[in-house]
């Protein structure tokens, strides 16, 4: 009877990647993209606003840095938990909006990340639980009402150079980044979980700290991202930023039922990459982090 059991109980881990994986595909037929696994069993598939222009400080911001329109998705036992974040001309937020509230799919914050030089896009942040299909196919049909580049990037041309020593940079913030075309990337975990009806949310879904960086010359880069808090880090954090000369931009929630309540205050440099990463790290040392 035990040799049963665990037969079953084997069987169960044998076939919960398959269905996984189907989830996953279905979803990829539905948005119109293919995505990536990410740690914590997330899917996630990114729309980067290639076809917006921004500028801050002189600087073109690249879509990697700060234009990502992304979604992800985690099975639950009922469906699955969704979460994105939708990058928007002015003029695409309301029939976005429509749309997704017409397919069940939920707004839980609309507003700048950044203050440019120019028009600067907003950023509606999305939540749901459901059959993640149809949540996928809502998503799909308001990007259809947008500018937004639905399809892969042909692989035309060579991607931006990261001019500045990541090395010395990973050295002082004390975590390593990551490459992701001409875009130097970190994603850095809060040492408490940050859970919703009792779920965790995975870092790729939107807990995590966010700090990119592009070259804007040798040595030299901008950085963009947010930190996110609990109410009593955000004045030192606050501190920390203006300390060493690092603008800070919107202070706000992205989400609505998360426990802890997070903060998330996105910033803005540009500048010799080794001494920005030096005041960011001044910022992140207010944060409670994994492995801090």
């Amino acid at each position: 009877m035990r040799r049963v059991a665990l037969l079953a109980i084997a069987a169960l881990c044998l076939a919960s990647p398959s269905v996984a994986q189907s989830n996953w595909d279905a979803i990829a037929q539905a948005i119109g993209k293919e995505g990536s696994l990410q740690p914590g069993e997330v899917y996630r598939v990114g729309f980067p606003r290639s076809d917006l222009h921004v500028s801050l400080d002189g600087v073109e911001i690249e879509p990697g840095l700060a234009l990502g329109t992304w979604v992800a998705f985690k099975d639950t036992q009922d469906g699955a938990m969704l979460m994105g974040d939708l990058v928007l001309a002015e003029e695409e937020v309301n029939p976005v909006m429509e749309r997704l509230l017409e397919g069940g799919v939920e707004v839980t914050a609309l507003h700048k990340h950044l203050f440019g030089d120019g028009p600067t896009p907003m950023y509606m942040h999305i939540g749901g639980h459901g059959d993640p299909v149809e949540m996928a196919k809502t998503i799909r049909a308001a990007l259809e009402m947008t500018g937004t580049p639905l399809e892969a990037a042909s692989s035309g041309g060579e991607p931006a150079q990261i001019t500045f020593d990541t090395a010395a940079v990973d050295q002082i913030l004390g975590h390593e980044g990551e490459a992701d075309g001409g875009i130097y990337k970190y994603s850095i975990r809060r040492a408490e979980p940050v859970t919703m009806h009792g779920m965790e949310i995975p870092a790729a879904m939107g807990s995590a700290i966010a700090i990119n960086f592009q070259s804007t010359g040798e040595g030299q880069a901008a950085t963009t991202g947010d930190f996110v808090m609990t109410a009593d880090e955000v004045q030192p954090v606050l501190q920390a930023l203006k300390e060493n000369g690092i603008q800070v931009m919107p202070l706000h929630n992205h989400m609505l039922e998360e426990e802890p309540r997070m903060f998330f205050v996105h910033f803005w440099a540009n500048g010799n990459a080794q001494d920005l990463v030096h005041g960011l790290r001044a910022a992140l040392d207010q944060i409670a982090i994994a492995g801090g």
